[in-house]
C-alpha cells in the first residue's frame, strides 16, 4: 500500500523518469545506486524501438547503442529488455495497454500496441 504522505514523491519520480526516457530529448542521467537509472535507460530504449507519437517508425534495434560502465549493468539492461519484450508478445490486451500507458504517460494507440507485440521477434 502506498503511503499517502509519500505518494507525491513517487508520482514525481515516475514523471521525471518518464520525461528522461523520452526519445526526442537529450538527457544526462546521473544518480546513486538503486535510484532507477537502469529503468530509465531501459524505458528509453523501449520508446526508441516503438513507433513515435508523430507517426515515425521506431528505431531499428541494430542502430541503438547503449553504454554502461560495467558488464553487470549491460547484462541487467539486456535482461530487462528481453523480459519486457517477451512478456509484451503474449500479455493480455488490458495489461499491455496499462504498461504502455505507464511508459508513454498517455493512452497508447492501437498501432503502438501492435508494434509492442512484435518487438520481441524484431529485436
Amino acid at each position: 500500500m502506498i503511503n499517502p504522505s509519500t505518494a507525491h514523491v513517487t508520482a514525481g519520480a515516475s514523471n521525471n523518469q518518464r520525461e528522461a526516457s523520452t526519445p526526442d530529448v537529450s538527457v544526462w542521467v546521473s544518480a546513486s545506486a538503486g535510484s532507477g537509472k537502469t529503468k530509465v535507460l531501459t524505458d528509453r530504449i523501449l520508446r526508441l524501438l516503438l513507433p513515435q507519437e508523430n507517426g515515425e517508425s521506431g528505431s531499428a534495434p541494430e542502430k541503438i547503442l547503449a553504454l554502461t560502465f560495467t558488464k553487470a549493468g549491460a547484462n541487467e539492461m539486456s535482461l530487462r529488455l528481453s523480459s519486457r519484450l517477451s512478456s509484451w508478445a503474449v500479455m493480455e490486451e488490458q495489461k499491455l495497454y496499462d504498461e504502455l500507458e505507464e511508459l508513454f504517460g498517455r493512452p497508447p494507440k492501437i498501432s503502438e500496441m501492435v508494434a509492442a507485440r512484435k518487438l520481441f521477434a524484431r529485436v
